[in-house]
């Protein structure tokens, strides 16, 4: 499948993308509205950043202890199952009958198993558009910053008529769809893997993906570099005031045109040589706040910026290459909760070095030691490309250590 229009021709696919922006623009409400309800209880603003980000910080646990279930879950029950149960959730934020630490508790708890369900719904797409990965990845990351621009609009829009609660409600009905559409547009699929599941499985899954040099490079490579300017966008709102919000609408579209562009127009077999050059112009253009231009110069350049996450689209394809079928889910969903921990991390660093320098340097700065990391990563990378890495079918450390796993952890 190489068109959005062969795509969209598969219904499970439809079923796969209408879930998926239901969800996100759910959860995008449930954030603001959670958020603003806190707020307006304890007029605290680091309680109100836990109710709006609360839900993303335990997914590295969740990577640590449940991502071997990733690929021993029947996928369509799984997602619908999570689905509801996010759902009624929010009907219990929505009722007000929880104290703030309770509302916090409930979300992170719930953030924990995101990273499980992350890895579900990637490895699925495997199967549903077949030879056609890059292209409906792509497909779902436009729909997700897409309804994430949507889903704060509309939020914004519903706390100020409705209230916060009503706002949560909305939220549960938009998330309850989405587990409709999963459960009546997919076909039931077996596990990937058998055995039990566990902590000690999903440890020795993870090192075994990790003990494996290319996979290994694949995944710091999505990482770091991208998490180092996360970093830099951090630094948007003490960088340009007022202005900030041209800095993220740009760096929005310029994300939104890369996905859209390099998912649809680059072959799959050209696309693995296209992850360096992305990454590096990734980080190139943030150079240039070292000397402080204004909203239009820097407007364009987050753009053409952002431009370079498209970079990622490669990573995934490399990763879902030289991944075994059994461990695909887990690999997947240890990239997304990765990607996730790195940008929380580099956000940190970036704001440490702010803190001496300004926001400008610390933006330089961040680039700078992204250019680093990616260049430290190339040679692994092109490695990888010309076959020293596995492939699902070939026999090595990845194959050995996923079959030595024994089918009794729990």
């Amino acid at each position: 499948m190489t068109t959005y229009r062969e795509i969209f021709a598969n219904r499970e696919f439809r079923a796969l993308f209408a879930g998926n922006a239901a969800t996100v623009a759910g959860k995008t409400i449930q954030m603001l509205a959670l958020s603003a309800l806190v707020y307006a209880s304890t007029g605290s603003p680091l309680l109100s950043a836990l109710a709006f980000l609360g839900g993303l910080l335990p997914q590295a646990l969740g990577a640590m202890t449940l991502l071997a279930y990733a690929d021993r879950v029947r996928p369509r029950g799984f997602l619908a199952g999570w689905d509801l149960a996010r759902a009624l959730a929010a009907v219990l934020l929505a009722t007000g009958v929880l104290p703030v630490w309770g509302m916090l508790l409930l979300i992170m708890s719930f953030g924990a198993v995101d990273a499980l369900s992350g890895g579900v719904r990637s490895a699925i797409i495997v199967d549903v558009v077949p030879g056609g990965y890059v292209l409906g990845r792509a497909t779902l990351n436009v729909s997700v910053g897409a309804m994430q621009i949507l889903g704060f609009a509309t939020g914004g829009t519903l706390i100020a008529t409705l209230g916060p609660h009503r706002a949560l409600a909305v939220a549960a009905v938009l998330i309850a769809i989405s587990a409709a559409v999963t459960f009546f547009g997919l076909r039931t699929r077996e596990p990937r893997a058998t055995g039990r599941a566990g902590v000690a499985a999903t440890w020795r899954g993870n090192r075994a993906l990790f003990a494996d040099p290319s996979i290994r490079a694949v995944l710091l490579a999505a990482w770091v570099p991208n998490g180092l300017i996360v970093g830099a966008e951090a630094m948007y709102v003490p960088y340009a005031g007022d202005l900030a919000a041209v800095l993220f609408v740009a760096g929005a579209a310029g994300m939104l045109t890369g996905d859209l562009i390099v998912g649809r127009f680059v072959p799959p077999v050209l696309l693995d040589r296209f992850i360096t050059p992305l990454q590096t112009l990734l980080a190139v253009p943030y150079l240039l706040f070292f000397l402080h231009p204004g909203p239009v110069v820097g407007a364009v350049a987050v753009f053409v910026a952002s431009f370079g996450y498209a970079g990622t689209l490669g990573l995934q394809q490399r990763l879902v290459e030289i991944t075994p079928g059994r461990l695909r889910g887990q690999a997947l969903g240890l990239d997304g909760s990765g990607r996730m921990t790195f940008q929380a991390v580099g956000a940190s660093a970036t704001g440490s070095v702010a803190e001496a320098t300004g926001a400008a340097t610390a933006m330089t700065v961040a680039a700078l030691a992204s250019l680093a990391v990616t260049a430290l990563l190339r040679r692994r990378l092109r490695a990888g490309r010309d076959g020293a890495g596995l492939r699902p079918d070939q026999d090595g450390p990845v194959a050995a250590r996923a079959a030595a796993i024994p089918a009794s952890d729990g």
